[in-house]
């Protein structure tokens, strides 16, 4: 059986951790998409979107961006001796959904402080895009499909005091993140329980990534590691 490679296009640690952790040792290419641009543009077309809608949209950008580039061999240098006709390309997008509002990243501490604010006590649902382009040559299986689904899991917040909060926030991993939580860092004290994939809420879900190569007839235990 052909191994396939897989292309991860994002910066984000958590996502290749995820990725290795699974055994699966991709190349990491970072797309050069203007996020606000595409959420504009999409809802221009398609009027306001849904959470698991934009997140959607975005992971489909990114990875559709880094596709091309791989293939006009512009991340050649990434790509470390990998073959274009043996690669799938992943692109992945996270946002908190907080009382029906889209939350990325804050902009700043004091964003962040009244995200933690608004959050402790209560639950939000942290949505995660995935979208995959197979890339792999006709002759080796591929099928040239670019699909995609989201994860959605219900995060429980603690209910942090003022001082967890800007004591957590001092750290800056808030700021790096959607939703200014993470589940497998610092934050993991403060999120109490979820509902739904461990792995979506850390960025990237492997059953549902696994869920997309299957439609692309390729199997997990098929990429390359």
């Amino acid at each position: 059986m052909a191994r396939v490679h897989l292309v991860l296009a994002s910066a984000s640690p958590a996502r290749l951790s995820t990725l290795r952790a699974a055994g699966v040792q991709p190349t990491v290419v970072v797309s050069g998409v203007d996020e606000e641009a595409v959420l504009a543009d999409a809802r221009e077309r398609f009027g306001e979107l849904e959470p698991a809608d934009a997140v959607l949209v975005l992971a489909q950008a990114k990875a559709e961006d880094v596709a091309r580039r791989v293939e006009e061999e512009e991340a050649t240098a990434d790509m470390r001796g990998a073959q274009v006709a043996d690669s799938v390309v992943v692109g992945c997008d996270s946002m908190l959904e907080l009382d029906g509002e889209i939350l990325g990243k804050p902009r700043d501490a004091d964003d962040a402080v009244a995200r933690w604010q608004a959050m402790r006590g209560r639950a939000g649902v942290l949505h995660t895009g995935h979208w995959i382009v197979d890339l792999r040559d006709e002759a080796d299986g591929g099928t040239g499909a670019t699909l995609g689904a989201t994860s959605s899991t219900a995060v429980h917040f603690a209910d942090l005091d003022d001082a967890e909060i800007a004591a957590y926030v001092a750290t800056g991993e808030p700021l790096q993140v959607a939703g200014a939580f993470t589940v497998d860092g610092l934050g993991g004290p403060y999120v109490e329980s979820i509902e739904g994939d461990y792995h979506g809420v850390v960025g990237l879900s492997l059953p549902l990534l696994r869920a997309l190569l299957e439609e692309i007839d390729v199997p997990f235990r098929q990429l390359r590691g």
